[in-house]
């Protein structure tokens, strides 16, 4: 009953910078919490980052604090995440996804949009 759907992905150079977007539709709640998984072929699935609806809590993945940030626009129904000082191994499809709690696992998280390609060269 919720729909989120990403646009931004692209292919980058080393030490560049994306921003990527995710707009949610349909029987959307004020309060959900939304933000970024991502994976690599043959890799696990790596939590990236989310936020709560006010901005209270804000999560981070080890391997990205201090070069990716996440935002929202509650009016906009829309998540955003500022990727910098990108290197190879961000390489992944990244995807959007929505829960009622914040948290860390995939399984968590109950809405999940269908994936935009990040390709970052060395």
């Amino acid at each position: 009953q919720v729909q989120l759907v990403e646009s931004g992905g692209g292919l980058v150079q080393a030490g560049g910078s994306l921003r990527l977007s995710c707009t949610a539709s349909g029987r959307t709640f004020w309060n959900y919490v939304m933000g970024w998984f991502r994976q690599a072929p043959g890799k696990e699935r790596e939590f990236v980052a989310a936020m709560s609806w006010n901005g209270g809590r804000i999560s981070y993945g080890e391997s990205v604090k201090g070069r990716f940030s996440i935002s929202r626009d509650n009016a906009k129904n829309t998540v955003y995440l500022q990727m910098n000082s990108l290197k190879p191994e961000d390489t992944a499809v990244y995807n959007c996804v929505a829960a009622t709690k914040i948290g860390v696992r995939s399984d968590e998280y109950e809405y999940w949009g269908q994936g935009t390609q990040v390709t970052v060269s060395s």
